[in-house]
């Protein structure tokens, strides 16, 4: 399950290189790439 979230975050280009000098702007990242994520696998849910 692990490798699926992986491949899921790893369509995210700036997250795969860490171009972020600051630690709090990357993980505000990572939350961000986490809702799309989300939201894109509820409406795909809701569809079905």
């Amino acid at each position: 399950m692990v490798e699926v979230y992986h491949r899921w975050f790893s369509r995210f280009r700036k997250l795969l290189v860490r171009y972020e000098k600051l630690e709090r702007s990357y993980i505000a990242l990572n939350h961000i790439a986490a809702a799309i994520i989300a939201l894109r696998k509820a409406s795909f849910a809701r569809l079905s």
